[in-house]
């Protein structure tokens, strides 16, 4: 699980930003809400966290960073341009200052040991948490090359941090045991100053890298440079190879009652579609005739079950946008089950829906604020002094209390 995410000069965050989403030791012990950052961590993470305030504040920023980090993990190796996808804070000062990011999240630590495990049916792997800092070169704006990419960890998440691999500007890659390098000499000496190590390694069958890829993939988003919602006919297809998928989209159609008994994967000269059946109407609707909502729900549900199923990581910007107040509470008790969620996958979205602050406990709600300045600062509502569980969020939020509202005036 993510527990903690640092950033400085990424877009609207100037200034160096912590945001740690560990729940103290003093919250309640049997609460649905939160999950263990590792296999038998004392220490917990939320599964869903909910981002408010006022438009352009940065709540889609935080997003972006979680994005960029998966994506540079995973497929820098194959970017073409000469440009990182990303921008720092927009002054003069910040032009040529670096961008940092950092994120912390729990797993096994012997991949080696992990891999033979999932082969054999071993149950007991070593586990611990991981930090991964990333620090990229910009020049009068131009953000083209790493200074600093690291990947440290913690066994039990206690003592210090030991390096899994470290490379810095000018100096040689270092690896550990559980990031071996031998024999990719020739590989290591030319790694692109604007691609991840993991990325460029993993081409190349390097099994840890290989590894650290598959669970940077668990990060499904949709957001990167910008929002984005999948193509309708990518939708299609998905859902016509997956019977499964259909199935569990069947499923929560009729649990959150939108009238639609069945929906169907239909072939079509132009390729698959889907078509529904409703109460009370002869034959069947198509994709076209049906609700903006229920269209929208459709779109999002694969990155949703995904996450669900593959102990992952949905990052959802504006989930709440088109889908009515009273399912979105739905979507975020399916990460609460144990049944529909045994592997603690956690849900990282933006919204502007505040009646949703009523359903969330105070670990799961982060506010971002932007100054006159521009500059965006984040924090959790645990970082609020005086905030207790028992507080109406919805009234003291709207009230100004924690800060984050929109000015007008």
């Amino acid at each position: 699980m993510i527990y903690k995410l640092e950033l400085e000069n990424f877009y609207s965050f100037r200034d160096r930003q912590i945001l740690d989403l560990s729940v103290p030791l003093t919250a309640p012990s049997d609460t649905e809400r939160f999950g263990e950052i590792f296999s038998g961590s004392k220490l917990r993470a939320p599964k869903v966290l909910a981002l408010f305030g006022a438009n352009a504040s940065g709540k889609s920023t935080i997003l972006k960073a979680i994005s960029f980090i998966s994506w540079f993990v995973t497929r820098s190796f194959d970017h073409s341009g000469p440009a990182l996808p990303i921008e720092r804070f927009n002054d003069f000062e910040s032009s040529n200052r670096p961008i940092r990011l950092a994120i912390e999240f729990g797993g096994a630590l012997n991949l080696d040991e992990a891999v033979v495990g999932a082969i054999v049916g071993k149950s007991v792997v070593s586990h611990g948490v991981y930090r991964y800092e990333l620090e990229l070169a910009t020049k009068d704006g131009f953000v083209g090359s790493v200074n600093k990419e690291t990947l440290l960890q913690k066994p039990n998440g206690e003592g210090r941090w030991h390096r899994v691999f470290d490379r810095r500007v000018a100096s040689k890659l270092l690896g550990s045991k559980q990031f071996p390098l031998a024999g990719f000499a020739q590989v290591t000496d030319k790694v692109r100053v604007n691609a991840s190590v993991v990325s460029t390694l993993a081409k190349f069958n390097h099994q840890p890298s290989q590894l650290f890829i598959s669970a940077a993939n668990k990060v499904l988003s949709n957001i990167f440079i910008d929002k984005f919602e999948p193509a309708d006919s990518a939708v299609f297809v998905q859902m016509a190879g997956n019977a499964d998928l259909v199935q569990k989209l069947n499923a929560d159609l009729q649990r959150i009652d939108v009238g639609i008994e069945k929906a169907e994967v239909l072939q079509t000269a132009s390729g698959p579609t889907l078509v529904f059946n409703h109460e009370g109407h002869g034959g069947s609707m198509p994709w076209g005739l049906e609700s903006h909502g229920t269209r929208s729900f459709i779109r999002v549900f694969p990155w949703l079950s995904s996450a669900l199923a593959l102990g992952g990581v949905a990052v959802l910007d504006e989930l709440d946008i088109s889908i009515h107040p009273l399912i979105l509470p739905e979507i975020i008790r399916w990460f609460y089950s144990k049944a529909r969620n045994p592997n603690d996958a956690q849900l990282f979205m933006s919204c502007h829906s505040v009646s949703l602050l009523e359903e969330l406990s105070k670990e799961e709600i982060v506010m971002c604020e932007k100054d006159r300045q521009g500059r965006s600062t984040v924090y959790s509502l645990t970082d609020v002094k005086s905030t207790l569980r028992k507080d109406n969020y919805y009234r003291k939020y709207m009230g100004g209390e924690y800060g984050a509202v929109p000015r007008i005036g």
